[in-house]
């Protein structure tokens, strides 16, 4: 495990930042920002923060498999900004329950050390399972340190799905009592920072205070996912340049359908259509097992890509797919929609009409929004897009021409200074747990 530097203050005139001085933030802070995922934006937020003077420790789960961001430090880096993985001895589980209470047991000590030693001012954590959550806010509460619950699902509606499902008979007590525990967690919280609107009738519903809320949507690293051609090196090494590419990039699990991808290849065998699958864990092993028993040649199954080749990769495909099951609820965001954004390539989007991607890709016409019960209607809407170069073009322009309007990280930074402004000067007035 990383060891962390030394606390020293900096200023910002040591990065060359010149601000008002009621600007938010503008009184240096050592901010602890831990995302679990390793997801692109959040440790952008982390460079930022670091890059107006203050020491920002940006932790991450290296064992859980999924696409990651940019978490090598770079020579252009600011050196208030620290890297730390926190490591597990085995890898993280998505798949066994009891395991997976292991797991997030162990990461929560291990997370909760981490904040021991390094001491910062403030503790903004996101993704993590709630256990481990329940660990870490529990530290922050005996250190005293303020603690900002970064809300990206809710997460104990898919554990009582999942529950329910798996045991009948005890599943509804298990999904009563992550759910106790979220909403017990978020009432605690100094401040929760969900990603949509959506999520506003369950917090209210779960007593957290008004004033401690703050809805920021996610957003994609658009500085750091450039547009690029169909025929870039990438392209070229997997013979798709002269294809039309359909491309999924991301997870495959619980919250989605990787038969519909499996289908979608079958529907355009012996074409020169191309279905190009990047991701790991159970889903990839499904798509593996339907190349070699259907035979789906023009089935590509690749794993996670290094974050810097990502412009390439989704400047490869015609179409970029996003999945989510219906019963995923609007409570589950698919971040991969904001990056495919970036690419300016068109978006097929088989999740919800409620769900905040879809509403965002209906709303700025950057796609179709298929009904992702139905593999008529995902095909339907492959079809529509890979034969009308000029839909797919125009969806790609607004595409990009949103995420260069919506993903402006300055003004992002302002608002998340401002709650970290916010809960560092103010009295903690936590509610306590049950």
């Amino acid at each position: 495990m990383t060891v962390g530097v030394p606390r020293t203050r900096v200023h910002q005139s040591d990065q060359g930042v010149e601000r008002d001085p009621g600007a938010p933030g503008s009184r240096p802070l050592r901010i602890g920002l831990h995302d679990f995922s390793g997801h692109p934006f959040q440790v952008q937020l982390s460079r930022r923060l670091a890059s107006r003077g203050h020491e920002v420790i940006h932790w991450h789960c290296p064992a859980f498999l999924t696409g990651k961001g940019a978490l090598n430090l770079a020579e252009a880096d600011p050196r208030t900004l620290q890297i730390e993985p926190i490591e597990l001895e085995r890898g993280f589980s998505k798949y066994s329950i009891r395991r997976r209470i292991q797991n997030a047991r162990a990461y929560g000590g291990a997370i909760a050390a981490a904040v021991a030693r390094s001491a910062p001012d403030v503790v903004i954590s996101s993704n993590n399972p709630l256990l481990s959550q329940q660990t870490l806010l529990r530290s922050c509460e005996r250190l005293g340190i303020p603690f900002v619950f970064w809300q990206q699902d809710i997460y104990s509606v898919a554990m009582t799905r999942i529950a329910t499902a798996r045991y009948p008979l005890v599943g509804t007590w298990i999904g009563r009592y992550f759910s106790h525990l979220e909403a017990a967690m978020l009432r605690r919280s100094d401040a929760v920072v969900p990603i949509s609107d959506d999520f506003l009738p369950a917090l209210r519903a779960w007593g957290v205070q008004a004033d401690r809320i703050t809805v920021i949507e996610n957003w994609a690293p658009i500085e750091e996912l450039p547009t690029a051609p169909r025929d870039n090196p990438w392209a070229r090494e997997h013979g798709l340049v002269d294809r039309q590419v359909i491309l999924y990039s991301g997870t495959l699990g619980l919250k989605h359908n990787p038969s519909m991808l499996a289908e979608l290849a079958n529907r355009y065998r012996n074409t020169d259509v191309v279905v190009v699958v990047i991701s790991e864990g159970l889903g990839a092993d499904f798509m593996r097992r339907a190349v070699r028993e259907r035979d789906l040649d023009n089935l590509i199954v690749l794993p996670f890509q290094p974050f810097d080749a990502l412009p390439l990769v989704f400047g490869s495909a015609d179409i970029l797919v996003a999945i989510l099951e219906a019963d995923a609820g609007i409570y589950s965001v698919p971040s991969k929609v904001l990056s495919y954004h970036c690419a300016g390539r068109a978006i097929l989007a088989a999740v919800p009409e409620s769900n905040l991607a879809a509403r965002i890709v209906e709303r700025v016409g950057s796609g179709i929004v298929a009904d992702p019960t139905s593999l008529t209607s995902v095909v339907t809407a492959a079809g529509d897009l890979l034969g009308d170069r000029a839909m797919r073009d125009g969806a790609g322009v607004r595409a990009r021409e949103y995420a260069e309007e919506a993903f402006d990280i300055e003004k992002i930074t302002d608002r998340f200074e401002r709650i970290i402004t916010r809960v560092t000067s103010a009295p903690a007035t936590r509610t306590q747990s049950a």
